[in-house]
């Protein structure tokens, strides 16, 4: 049975603060000898992030994969990654609530001061709560008595009955996903695969409804709810100009400039970037003041940091590489840590990856260092 979404710090005063230069630089300096000089990159002109970064799509909506990612999370925290990533959505709301559960322990128990970590989440689909539904007649009426019938979003905001960047039920989504992970304020906030609603709008409404949605997010980088924004997507940045679902970055920022001015808000977008997905550096699929460009030369461009995602393709990438791959990434002892150093040679911030294990935690990290 689908329940009414609650919140597992509902009752519990939310973590104030954020990430700030000093802290992150701070991180960053605490960890040089251990895992190198340039394990901590830019993000956003003024964070320092971990390369490496802890992602948490996968896994089942149980407490057994709770419990795994909460050990993975603690010890990625203690082992220097400062960077942790999730979506409301994710293994039904527990991927957020397990982060901000790990952090705040991480935090009580003085292995890192809130200034120093970079919590991250999206908002657009969606979210089950706690379980997956029966049935198809379950999930529809939940989705008319939890959203529909107290007007967070309406029927046509919602594209295949899952996905939706309007406004009102963004802003929604990001009270909820704020509660869940527990914190006053989240880092980076995404909106979750815009392209989606390409598959039933024209890009010039898409646009439209963007500009709307990053004016909100502009109000709640405002009010402290979040400290900078983007866009997480999937295909929307890879695919090629012109075909369907193409997201071109320069008219996201040029939406956020509207909604936001100059100094808008919206610095980080994140997409997959991996040895069986290289087309942010290989395709010339978007175009900057009349020029084409690779998407990680356009971000250069436009000033905005990137984060990689799938940078193992959820483990697909970890083990059986071509020879003729191995031998044009040497110096590692496993797949993963070269399917790694692909990414991580690239100009983004950070590669996030999924671990819900400890020995894969270590395995990964072991490319950057002891």
């Amino acid at each position: 049975m689908v329940k009414t979404p609650a919140t597992a710090t509902a009752t519990t005063p939310l973590l104030v603060g954020r990430a700030t230069a000093k802290g992150t630089m701070r991180h960053a300096e605490r960890f040089a000898k251990r895992r190198g000089e340039g394990f901590h990159r830019p993000l956003d002109r003024t964070l320092r992030v971990s390369t490496l970064g802890l992602g948490t799509y996968l896994g089942e909506c149980d407490d057994a994969d709770d419990s795994r990612y909460d050990a993975a999370a603690r010890a990625a925290i203690e082992r220097g990654i400062n960077v942790l990533d999730s979506a409301i959505n994710y293994r039904c709301q527990r991927s957020e609530r397990v982060v901000g559960r790990a952090v705040r322990a991480v935090i009580a128990g003085g292995l890192v001061a809130r200034e120093e970590v970079v919590v991250c989440t999206k908002g657009g689909y969606i979210p089950l709560d706690t379980n997956a539904p029966t049935s198809r007649e379950e999930y529809r009426a939940f989705l008319e008595r939890e959203y529909f019938a107290n007007g967070i979003v309406a029927p046509e905001d919602v594209i295949a009955d899952a996905h939706s960047i309007a406004p009102g039920f963004l802003a929604d989504q990001l009270r909820r996903s704020r509660e869940n992970m527990g914190v006053e304020t989240i880092d980076v906030y995404y909106v979750h695969n815009p392209e989606q609603q390409l598959d039933a709008i024209k890009p010039s409404q898409m646009l439209d409804r963007l500009r709307e949605t990053f004016a909100m997010l502009e109000s709640r980088c405002d009010a402290g709810d979040i400290a900078r924004y983007g866009c997480a997507t999937w295909n929307g940045f890879r695919a090629a100009r012109g075909t369907r679902g193409h997201l071109e970055l320069a008219e996201v920022v040029a939406a956020a400039h509207d909604a936001g001015g100059s100094d808008h808000r919206c610095r980080v977008v994140q997409l997959p970037i991996n040895l069986a997905m290289p087309e942010a550096v290989r395709l010339s699929t978007q175009r900057v003041r009349g020029r084409e460009m690779p998407f990680l030369h356009a971000a250069a461009e436009l000033g905005i940091s990137v984060v990689a995602s799938a940078s193992l393709l959820q483990a697909r990438l970890a083990t059986g590489l071509p020879p003729q791959v191995r031998e044009a990434l040497p110096g590692f002892s496993t797949d993963a840590q070269r399917a790694l150093s692909f990414v991580t040679g690239l100009p983004v911030s950070t590669a996030l990856v999924g671990m819900r294990s400890i020995a894969h935690l270590d395995e990964n990290l072991a490319a950057f260092g002891e």
